[in-house]
């Protein structure tokens, strides 16, 4: 089946409409698009929540379009913009909606409350009159969250009348200020917390209920809902239960999904590995049911915020994943001409070969394999802060191991795997029972995550006697720490920048494989260390607690891929990846065999390596070059894996498949 094109495109509510519709259709067809989906009143054109005449001009605007658009063979869906408001901007409530209230006690002047009952039916109403349209989905903007909304420090949910739902069940009145602070309190968390989240998700549930009810009523459930997500860290904040979500959003068994996934604008190659991974992480998170139709955002909406290669790498990336479509947001959003850019349906013309291909080899729900990541949606509910006050504080996720690992050449799965990797804070997150899975198979261990284990009883089970945090400000031992001295290469890495380092006791049968050292060269403690425990489990730890701001390089690489063989014991089976910076790999298997790709995230060309613990029967290898039709290429095969024979450039990627 080809790749799919869904284009999201605003036509502005004028008497020139049905015009401009015919035009799109035009440029859909000459750019291969599949279906438009339809913003009205959006962004530059946004007034706030329509009502009166403006509401039925953009009703009348839609209807007029979807017929247009329909009798030229595409189709239809619609992105309303309309569900808690994006931002203020200058525009005002006109429809008596309660106000979103931030931690600090601003109010909103233009976005509603979850809590609000007046806003609820609204949002109801006018997504059923839409229905009416027939329309394939209707979306929910990701807007439909808490966090986010400007002005407003970190988002709402503290309106007076979601504290009169909190204090129901706690039984009492609660002032904002107490529960802000009971809520991002140092030290264990409050279990106001968790009640908190527990309201919020209560009342998105409800709403998001009440509008699939509508919508489902007025179309004989002919109408979809679809739901567009931000980064994970943040709905953890807001106690997002997805599954019971998506639940609520699905009509007759249907709905869609439209991750976030992209950078806004132009962002180093290297930023891919963000790519690939929050497409895994959103994988595993919705239900077998729900179609994925990623967003390649650009923001502003102009060629001149993202480059054609960029948006060319992330929709090969987005493919990879299996998705259903892509969504794309390449118009500048005021535009309203579809046929003045001409250069867009040149960039979808040259990017389909591509697509297409990934397209014919990737099943919509490959296993996919590597490190395992494993994130408990709810994980900020068991966040420990370090100053209080701000919920910001609150969001992890497992992106800093996503990163480290992929721009090393290692391939990472949210699903289930026999190495898996936990850093910072998500150590609090998991049941002593999944801990000890854990740590019965591979487990690598960020400082942090080593400090927050040992401190929960299993430091003899990672190797550790004991385990402390040092800050950067408190670095008093011996001096500041700076270096990371590999010994049995003479080599160093730096450290210098870490906000702290854990301080490892070692067990005897520990075994350092580097030594932090002071800018004056005096032994600080170790580095990195592995060990083999009593449940049969081996663990890998990095005194780094913030690896993302570790200096990547060949050294760090070479350390990394040791340790993950090493936590992969006698039945080694990932293939590595290195020949050059930031090679992105992505590896899923299928009824065909396995299927590794790598994208080269840095601006100079690389000829990847791909260590391979057994050989590969019949390898093939395709090279996707940005906006080129694909070429087979050669790869040598030698007994430590596989070599691309010629460069692969920047952003584009390697296609190795075996069986």
């Amino acid at each position: 089946m080809p790749a799919r094109y869904h284009l999201r495109f605003q036509l502005h509510p004028t008497p020139e409409a049905a015009q401009h519709a015919k035009e799109l259709a035009k440029f859909c067809g000459e750019a291969g698009i599949d279906e438009v989906v339809l913003l009205l009143g959006a962004e530059e054109l946004y007034t706030g929540h329509p009502t009166g005449a403006a509401e039925d001009l953009l009703f009348e605007t839609a209807a007029t379009a979807t017929t247009v658009l329909r009798e030229a063979g595409i189709g239809v869906s619609l992105n309303p913009w309309v569900t808690a408001g994006h931002a203020d901007r200058g525009r005002v409530d006109r429809l008596g909606f309660a106000p979103m209230v931030d931690p600090e006690g601003t109010a909103a002047v233009a976005q509603a409350s979850f809590a609000c009952p007046r806003w609820r039916g609204w949002l109801a109403a006018h997504y059923a009159r839409y229905a009416t349209l027939d329309l394939r989905v209707l979306w929910l903007e990701d807007d439909f969250r808490y966090h986010n909304h400007a002005p407003l420090h970190w988002g709402g949910g503290f309106e007076p009348l979601m504290l009169e739902r909190f204090a129901a069940v706690v039984g009492r009145p609660v002032t904002r200020e107490r529960l802000v602070t009971a809520v991002t309190s140092p030290g264990e968390p409050h279990p106001w917390r968790e009640l908190l989240q527990q309201v919020w998700r209560t009342a998105q549930l409800e709403t998001a209920a009440l509008v699939a009810a509508a919508v489902g009523a007025q179309s004989g459930g002919r109408v979809q809902l679809g739901l567009m997500s931000s980064e994970l860290g943040v709905h953890s904040v807001e106690g997002r239960d997805w599954p019971a979500l998506f639940e609520a959003l699905s009509i007759d068994g249907r709905v869609a999904h439209r991750p976030h996934f992209a950078r806004y604008g132009d962002a180093p190659g290297r930023e891919l590995s963000f790519s690939v991974w929050m497409l895994e992480a959103q994988r595993a998170l919705r239900p077998a049911h729900a179609t994925s139709e990623p967003e390649i955002e650009n923001w502003p909406h102009t060629a001149w915020s993202k480059s054609d290669t960029q948006t060319w790498s992330e929709l090969v990336a987005a493919q990879l994943a299996g998705s259903d479509a892509m969504f794309l947001n390449v118009h500048p959003m005021q535009s309203g001409r579809a046929q003045r850019f001409p250069r867009i349906a040149d960039l979808l013309r040259r990017s389909r070969p591509a697509l297409d291909w990934v397209a014919e080899r990737q099943p919509r729900s490959p296993r996919t394999h590597g490190v395992g990541l494993p994130v408990p949606p709810q994980a900020a509910a068991h966040v420990r802060t370090r100053t209080g006050g701000e919920l910001a504080e609150l969001a992890v996720d497992a992106g800093p191991a996503a990163d480290l690992l992929l721009r090393y050449g290692v391939p990472v799965t949210a699903g289930p795997a026999p190495v898996q990797a936990v850093f910072g804070q998500l150590a609090w997150s998991f049941e002593d029972s999944e801990i000890e899975e854990m740590l019965s198979g591979g487990l690598l261990l960020d400082g942090t995550a080593a400090e927050v284990l040992t401190r929960r009883g299993f430091g003899h089970l990672l190797g550790l006697r004991a385990c402390g945090l040092v800050e950067r400000e408190a670095a008093g031992l011996g001096g500041p720490y700076a270096l990371e001295h590999v010994a049995r290469e003479d080599a160093y890495l730096s450290v210098n920048v870490q906000p702290a380092l854990a301080l490892l006791s070692l067990a005897p049968q520990a075994e350092p494989w580097t030594s932090i050292l002071t800018s004056s060269q005096q032994y600080w403690g170790p580095g990195r260390f592995v060990f083999a425990n009593e449940l049969g489990g081996r663990v890998a730890v990095l005194a780094a607690t913030a690896p993302e701001l570790l200096p990547y390089d060949d050294d760090g690489q070479r350390l990394l891929h040791a340790m993950v063989r090493f936590l992969e014991g006698d039945r080694p089976t990932l293939p590595l990846v290195s020949g050059g910076p930031h090679l992105i790999p992505h590896l899923s298997h299928s009824e065909r065999g396995w299927l590794l790709a790598v994208a080269n995230g840095s601006a100079d060309p690389a000829r990847p390596r791909i260590a391979l613990p057994t050989a590969p029967t019949a390898p093939g290898a395709t090279l996707l070059a940005p906006l080129a039709p694909p070429t087979s290429v050669r790869v040598t095969e030698h007994h430590r894996g596989l070599s691309l024979d010629q460069d692969l450039p920047h952003r584009g990627w390697l296609v190795v498949d075996w069986h």
